[in-house]
């Protein structure tokens, strides 16, 4: 008997989500907790895995809609029933169409590949890219490297860890020169042209004909002065940060921090760090450290308003906001003040990863009480970053510089040094922190980072 693909709940407050991507098409294998489709929820983008192993039999609801927890969303047959049901479902249409339609397929790819400009026929073969460029790819990038028949394999990332961006890729396609810019208005208004031939393959599965034709809208959409609907997450987003500008009255200060002796200290350990430990040595848990200090200082900043009350939090959950290139996200790091250096390490960086892999769970986007954002990471001097609510306050990473600084030596004399600088902000709620309480958070903080002390190992 087929299993049912239904849509998770994933989290107490969660009633729906949106189906953006099925990584799977009708016909295709699939293994037991293999990614079989993306969601999108109030809380997370995720990858669902398949409940059962067989082969996946019908797509039920298509790319861009939403549905209630608990939906079918589509069928999964056991490798017993897939050989049957394809023969039921082969009759639909009349044999002699469906043998005449896959016949002429190889000629009209080859004409197709003999009339294209020979860079695209060169790039055009590969149809599923490789495990490695769907992980430093977003499904945007790889619809239009399929549009434009582009192997991402010859594009270099520029963003977090590689990934290909949708900039890299635009970039890509409009240097290909003359003959690729011919081709490339050919390779968008083809679907609509191909669409017949396309699907009547598929047309047995009649979810196999939708759910490809859904998606080439928001490819298409992609382009300079189209019209494109927001997607759930930049929905969330937009809400949000409107509702936090409502809610706190915000202030900013900014303190500038040497960043010299932590620099260093990071460039003496991260070789044997990663070593020893499995993970790499990267600043933010000295940020984060150094703020947690500075909280136990001054608790206010780590509290919230419940009405006209104070809520003093037991626990720091430190919010650390990732960049996606489908937008932006903020896992929280649980108990953060109970961590030692190396749990902060492990803690941030496995957040991060799991954030830019769609593997986070609602309850680890919740919670937090304190937010460290990190703009300095694309060459940011420093930011004014909106409060993450319902935190009270949160602490902007700048770009570390090299810059001359006066200095003073133990015997008090001054002199310019070349030195490493980072700008330091905290967005705070001025109903809850006064101006004077931020100053002197951010002094301590400044104060950890630049006499640093604690081990690394």
């Amino acid at each position: 008997m087929p299993t049912d693909i239904i849509m998770p709940q994933m989290g107490e407050s969660i009633v729906e989500g949106t189906i953006t991507k099925w990584l799977k098409k009708p016909g295709d294998k699939v293994q037991r907790d293999e990614p079989l489709f993306e969601i999108s929820t109030d809380k997370v983008d995720a990858e669902i895995p398949a409940p059962a192993s067989g082969v996946l039999q019908e797509i039920k609801v298509s790319e861009g809609t939403t549905v209630g927890v608990n939906t079918v969303v589509g069928t999964i047959a056991v490798d017993g029933e897939s050989a049957a049901k394809p023969a039921k479902a082969a009759p639909a249409p009349p044999q002699p169409q469906a043998s005449t339609a896959q016949a002429p397929a190889p000629p009209r790819e080859e004409k197709k590949a003999a009339s294209a400009p020979p860079p695209m026929a060169a790039t055009g073969a590969p149809t599923a890219p490789p495990a490695e460029e769907e992980a430093r790819s977003s499904p945007l990038v790889r619809k239009i490297a399929r549009e434009h028949g582009i192997s991402l394999s010859q594009i270099s990332g520029t963003g977090l860890g590689g990934r290909i961006t949708k900039q890299d890729i635009m970039g890509f396609i409009e240097g290909q020169g003359s003959a690729a810019s011919a081709a490339a208005p050919a390779a968008v208004s083809a679907p609509a042209a191909q669409a017949p031939a396309a699907s009547a393959p598929a047309r047995p599965a009649t979810p196999a004909a939708s759910a490809p034709a859904r998606p080439a809208t928001p490819a298409a959409a992609a382009y300079p002065g189209d019209l494109v609907p927001m997607t759930q997450m930049r929905k969330l987003i937009a809400k949000h940060m409107i509702e936090s500008r409502r809610t706190s009255a915000h202030v900013h200060c900014m303190y500038e921090v040497d960043f010299t002796r932590i620099v260093n200290l990071r460039n003496k350990h991260k070789a044997g760090f990663e070593q020893r430990h499995g993970v790499r040595l990267t600043f933010m848990p000295f940020f984060v450290r150094a703020a947690i200090i500075a909280i136990q200082q001054w608790p206010i900043v780590n509290a919230n308003i419940e009405g006209e009350n104070i809520r003093y939090h037991r626990d720091i959950n430190v919010g650390i906001a990732v960049a996606l290139d489908w937008g932006l996200i903020v896992p929280v790091l649980k108990n953060a003040g109970d961590l030692n250096f190396l749990g902060l390490q492990r803690g941030i960086t496995d957040l991060g990863e799991r954030a830019r892999s769609k593997k986070l769970k609602p309850e680890e986007v919740e919670g937090s009480t304190f937010t460290v954002t990190n703009p300095g990471q694309f060459g940011a001097v420093f930011g004014l970053p909106i409060i993450n609510q319902p935190n009270s306050a949160i602490m902007g990473v700048g770009g570390i510089m090299k810059m001359p600084l006066v200095v003073t030596d133990k015997d008090g004399n001054d002199s310019i040094a070349i030195r490493s600088v980072v700008h330091l902000t905290l967005g705070y709620d001025h109903r809850l922190i006064d101006g004077a309480v931020a100053d002197q958070f951010m002094a301590m903080v400044r104060k950890n980072l630049e006499q640093w002390s604690e081990d690394v190992g």
